[in-house]
C-alpha cells in the first residue's frame, strides 16, 4: 500500500474481529450504469449532489508555500512542507493532518451528500440506495441509540454469562465465530500461497486490545502509561455493563494478565511480515494435535464450511497458548474477558456513555485526539466498513469521470515500460533471475477506479432504526461472504478496497496493482496538470505499487502469485545486501526524542518508494521525448516540480501519541521521512537542486541505496 491508515481498524470491521477488512471541482459528471453479478442495474442515474456543500479543496503545489529559508539540499521536507504544516496544525478531531486527510475529507463530503440523499429519498426497498440510506439514518438517530443503552448486546452477554464449563466455553467460541463475533484469533479466507488460484482458510494470532504486543511486554514509559490506562478502561467498561463496583479493579487486572499471556505468544510486527510465519498448511488432525482442547473439525462445522483437507494454522505457538488457556485459565476470567471485549467493541455504536469512554481511551489516550469527529463522519465510517462497495457504486456515478480512467491507463502503461527497462538493465541481477523478473512484470494486472463487476447485497437486511443491529447484520453478511469463498477459485474481479478510499495497494497473490477512484485527485493526479506533477504524484504511486512485487516480501511470490523462490542464491544475496542499506538509512531517522524509525518494519514500503519514484522519473523522461522543452512553470524546472510534488504527497503532521503508535505498529515510515528518504538516494534529485556531496539530502558513495 502507498499508505497504511494511522487509525484503528474501522470500528464496524473491528466488531467483526473482537465481537467475532478525481472528483470534479464543480458540476456533476454523467451518471454511469453498472451491472452487478445478478445482472440487475445497480445505479440507473446519478444521485442528486449539492456540490456547494463539498468544500474541502485538494492539496496542490503552491509556490507561495515553499520555505526558501530552508534549503532543499538540507531538508527537502522542511523546504516544501514546513510553512503549510505550521499554518495547518492537526485539528482537534484528528490525530494526523495532511494531503491524505484532505483527500479523505473531500471524499467524505461527497459521500455525505450521497447517503443524505439516499436516506431522505424514496429508493425502492432492497436497493443499495435504500440499504445505505437506512444504515446511515440508523446511526444518526441519537435518541433511539440513547434509549436503547446496552440492550442491543444483552443477548450476547447472556450467552457469555451462561458458560459453565470448558466444553461450554469452546462451544461459545465456535458459535461466536459463526456469528462473526470471534476475537481470540483471526480466521479468514485468502488465496493459497502455494496455489494462488484457489481460496483456503487461514488462521492467525489475535485477541489483543492494545495496538501491539510490545505495549504489554516492554517497560517503555509510554507503554507503561497506556497499560495503566487500559486497566482503568477495562474497569469502566465492566462497570458500565453492570459489574459490581467492588469486583471491577481485580477483574481488570486479571484481564490485563490474560491478554499479556496472548501477547507473550504473539509474533512482533517485523516477524509477521515474513510469509513463512503466516502460512503453515496443516490437516485438521494435525491442527487438533496442536490444540487438543479445540477441535477444528467441529469449528468448521459450526461455520458451515466444508472440512478442508488443508488449511493454514499460522503462528502455531500462539495457538498452543490459546489451547493452554482454554484448559487452564480460570473460567470466570474467560467470561469476563469475553464480556469486556464484547462491550468494548460495540461501544462506538451504543449510547453516549459507552461511546465516549471508548473514545477517551482509544483515540484520546492512545492517539492524542482531543475531541470526537462530528457524528456524521463517525457514522459514515461505520457505513463504509459495513457496506463500502455499495456506497462506492453511488460514489463513482458522480465523482469519477471516464477521462480520468483513460489518463490513468496511459500513465500505468508508461510506468510499466519504464520498469521493464530498469529490469532489463540491472547490473547486479543475473540472467536467470532477470528472466523471471520480466515474466512477473508481464503478468501485472492493473485495476483503476472501481470494479468492473459489483458485488451483490441481496440478503442483507438493514433497518432504519436499529444501528447496532445493522452493524451486526453487516458483519454477519460480510463474514459469510468471505467464508463462502473457502474451497473455491479466486475471483479475479474482486477488489480489496472501495472506490471512495484514498489509498492504493498491491496484492502479491494476484500480482495486481489497484488504484481506487478517490486517490485520483491532486496532489496525486490532475488531468489538467503538467507531467511533472502527475509523475511526481500518481506516477510515483503507480511505481510504488508495481515495485511491491519486487520488495523484500513481494519478491518471494512469482508471476502466478505463488509463494515460490524464483531467485538464484547469488542474486538474492546481492539484493539483501542492498536492502540492508535501506534498513540502516531509516533506522537513523529519529522521529521523537529517543524513538527511531524501525527500518526493518518499514523495509517493504521504503523499497517501493525508492523504486517507484525512480521508475516514475524514468517514465516521465521517456514520455516527454528527446525534443522536450522544459516549460519552467512558476520558475521551477520540470524535475524540481516532480520532486516537490512528491514531497507534497507526504505533507503530513501528527500528534506525538499517534506518531508513537505508527512507529510501533505501522509498516510505513512516518511521512516526513518518506518525503526525504527516496530522493536523497537519487542523483536526479541532487542535479535538480544543485546539491553536493556532504549535503544532508545527498547519500552518495557507500551510503547511497541503489536497488531497482
Amino acid at each position: 500500500m502507498i499508505r497504511a491508515p494511522f487509525s484503528r481498524t474501522p470500528l464496524a470491521a473491528a466488531l467483526v474481529l473482537a465481537l467475532a477488512a478525481c472528483t470534479p471541482d464543480s458540476g456533476t459528471s454523467p451518471a454511469t450504469t453498472q451491472t452487478d453479478r445478478n445482472g440487475a442495474d445497480a445505479v440507473a442515474a446519478a444521485p442528486s449532489i449539492d456540490w456547494d456543500r463539498v468544500t474541502t479543496a485538494p492539496n496542490r503545489l503552491d509556490p507561495a508555500e515553499i520555505n526558501n529559508d530552508i534549503a532543499a539540499c538540507d531538508d527537502f521536507n522542511g523546504h516544501v512542507n514546513s510553512l503549510w504544516l505550521e499554518a495547518n496544525p492537526v485539528p482537534s478531531d484528528r490525530t494526523s493532518w495532511g494531503s491524505f486527510e484532505l483527500l479523505g475529507e473531500r471524499s467524505m463530503e461527497v459521500q455525505r451528500e450521497l447517503v443524505r440523499a439516499a436516506a431522505e429519498g424514496d429508493a425502492q426497498p432492497g436497493s443499495i440506495e435504500r440499504r445505505v440510506g437506512d444504515f446511515f439514518a440508523s446511526g444518526m438517530d441519537s435518541d433511539a441509540i440513547e434509549a436503547a443503552g446496552i440492550s442491543p448486546i444483552e443477548p450476547i452477554l447472556a450467552e457469555i454469562d451462561a458458560i459453565d464449563s470448558r466444553e461450554a466455553l469452546v462451544a461459545y467460541l465456535r458459535e461466536a465465530y459463526a456469528q462473526a463475533r470471534g476475537g481470540v484469533f483471526g480466521f479468514y479466507a485468502g488465496a493459497d500461497f502455494q496455489d494462488s488460484q484457489m481460496v483456503i482458510a487461514y488462521s492467525g494470532q489475535g485477541g489483543l486490545t492494545l495496538p501491539e504486543r510490545s505495549y504489554y511486554l516492554e517497560d517503555r514509559e509510554d507503554y507503561v502509561r497506556i497499560r495503566d490506562a487500559f486497566v482503568d478502561y477495562v474497569g469502566d467498561v465492566l462497570a458500565l455493563s453492570g459489574m459490581a463496583e467492588d469486583e471491577v479493579a481485580a477483574t481488570a487486572q486479571e484481564i490485563l494478565a490474560f491478554e499479556t499471556q496472548l501477547a507473550e505468544a504473539s509474533l512482533d510486527r517485523v516477524s509477521l511480515r515474513n510469509p513463512e510465519n503466516r502460512y503453515n498448511p496443516v490437516s485438521i488432525d494435525e491442527a487438533n494435535a496442536l490444540t487438543p482442547n479445540f477441535e477444528w473439525g467441529a469449528f468448521f462445522d459450526a461455520l458451515d464450511v466444508d472440512r478442508p483437507e488443508m488449511f493454514s494454522l499460522g503462528m502455531p505457538g500462539f495457538f498452543e497458548r490459546v489451547d493452554s488457556l482454554i484448559a487452564e485459565a480460570d473460567l470466570e476470567t474467560w467470561k469476563q474477558w469475553l464480556r469486556f471485549r464484547t462491550v468494548s467493541s460495540a461501544a462506538p455504536f451504543l449510547s453516549s456513555d459507552f461511546e465516549q469512554r471508548h473514545f477517551a481511551f482509544f483515540d484520546a489516550t492512545i492517539r492524542g485526539q482531543q475531541e470526537q469527529q462530528e457524528r456524521w463522519k463517525r457514522v459514515l465510517g461505520t457505513v463504509n466498513a459495513g457496506m463500502g462497495e455499495a456506497l462506492g457504486q453511488l460514489y463513482v456515478a458522480v465523482a469519477f469521470p471516464p477521462e480520468s480512467k483513460a489518463r490513468m491507463e496511459e500513465l500505468v502503461g508508461n510506468l510499466s515500460e519504464a520498469l521493464k527497462v530498469r529490469l532489463q538493465n540491472l547490473d547486479w541481477m543475473g540472467e536467470e533471475t532477470r528472466e523471471k523478473a520480466i515474466e512477473k512484470w508481464a503478468s501485472f494486472t492493473p485495476k483503476i477506479g472501481y470494479p468492473d463487476e459489483w458485488r451483490s447485497w441481496d440478503g442483507l437486511a438493514i433497518e432504519g432504526d436499529n444501528y447496532v443491529g445493522n452493524v451486526l447484520a453487516a458483519n454477519r453478511f460480510n463474514y459469510r461472504h468471505m467464508l463462502d469463498k473457502i474451497g473455491k477459485p479466486v475471483d479475479p474481479e474482486e477488489w480489496g478496497m472501495s472506490p471512495q478510499t484514498v489509498n492504493a495497494y498491491y496484492r502479491a497473490s494476484a500480482n495486481e496493482i489497484v488504484f481506487p477512484a478517490a486517490i485520483l485527485q491532486p496532489p496525486f493526479f490532475d488531468p489538467d496538470a503538467d507531467d511533472a506533477l502527475n509523475y511526481g504524484g500518481i506516477g510515483a504511486v503507480i511505481g510504488h505499487e508495481m515495485l511491491h512485487g519486487y520488495d523484500d516480501q513481494g519478491s518471494r511470490f512469482d508471476a502466478e502469485g505463488n509463494f515460490a523462490n524464483w531467485w538464484t542464491d547469488e542474486d538474492r544475496a546481492r539484493f539483501e545486501e542492498r536492502t540492508a542499506l535501506l534498513v540502516q538509512q531509516f533506522n537513523e531517522y529519529e522521529a521523537l526524542p529517543g524513538i527511531f524509525v524501525n527500518g526493518a518494519l518499514a523495509l517493504g514500503e521504503n523499497i517501493a518508494d525508492l523504486g517507484g519514484l525512480t521508475v516514475s522519473h524514468d517514465a516521465m523522461k521517456l514520455a516527454q521525448g528527446e525534443d522536450f522543452a522544459d516549460p519552467m512553470i512558476d520558475g521551477y524546472t520540470q524535475d524540481q516540480r516532480f520532486f516537490k510534488n512528491w514531497a507534497v504527497v507526504w505533507r503530513r503532521g501528527f500528534t506525538d501519541e499517534q506518531l508513537r503508535v505508527a512507529l510501533t505498529t505501522g509498516p510505513h515510515a512516518p511521512a516526513p521521512f518518506r518525503a526525504i528518504g527516496a530522493p536523497s538516494n537519487m542523483p536526479a534529485f541532487a542535479e535538480a537542486f544543485g546539491c553536493e556531496s556532504g549535503d544532508a539530502m545527498v547519500r552518495d558513495g557507500d551510503q547511497r541505496v541503489v536497488i531497482w
